[in-house]
């Protein structure tokens, strides 16, 4: 039925696209809900604009389901990056803002902190760097350095243990 469909489709018959749309859009968007995306209705929308677009490209009319499915999940994919990147700027400007509000801290404080990081083990610096310094969250530091997450937060725990001791403060 599909392949007779997107024949139409080709030679633009928009009603025979729109049958297309109909056939497929609730399983599309039920399979993109199920993969995990929270914006599948707006992914599956762009998947079908996309699709009426590239349906000249289409090598097998059989095989539109499989194509369309593709379509959105490559959509998908490329939105997550957006919003990585996007992640990545934001964390950027809040790490500037830090520099800045750091530049306040008398530079002794600045000193000892930097010698009391200094004694910690790499892996753990850099998880109570992210975590204390820069507010990223135990989950987010985990995707960022490829550590499991039990690990991160003992990492922060005892680092953050570990300057209390060196610097002579309280827990």
């Amino acid at each position: 039925m599909d392949a007779a469909l997107v024949r139409q489709a080709r030679a633009g018959s928009e009603v025979a696209f729109a049958r297309l749309v109909a056939i497929h859009e609730k399983p599309l968007r039920g399979f993109l809900r199920k993969s995990g995306w929270i914006d599948a209705d707006d992914i599956a929308q762009e998947a079908f604009v996309a699709a009426w677009s590239d349906l000249p490209r289409l090598r097998d009319d059989a095989g539109f389901r499989a194509w369309l499915y593709g379509v959105a999940w490559k959509k998908a994919l490329s939105q997550r990056r957006g919003a990585q990147r996007a992640a990545a700027r934001d964390e950027a400007w809040r790490g500037e803002q830090d520099l800045e509000a750091a530049a306040e801290v008398a530079a002794e404080d600045r000193l000892a902190l930097e010698t009391a990081l200094a004694t910690l083990p790499e892996d753990q610096r850099a998880c109570v760097t992210l975590c204390l310094g820069q507010a990223w969250s135990h989950a987010e530091v985990s995707d960022a350095l490829g550590i499991p997450l039990g690990t991160v937060k003992s990492h922060v725990t005892r680092g953050r243990e570990r300057l209390l001791a060196v610097l002579g403060g309280s827990r």
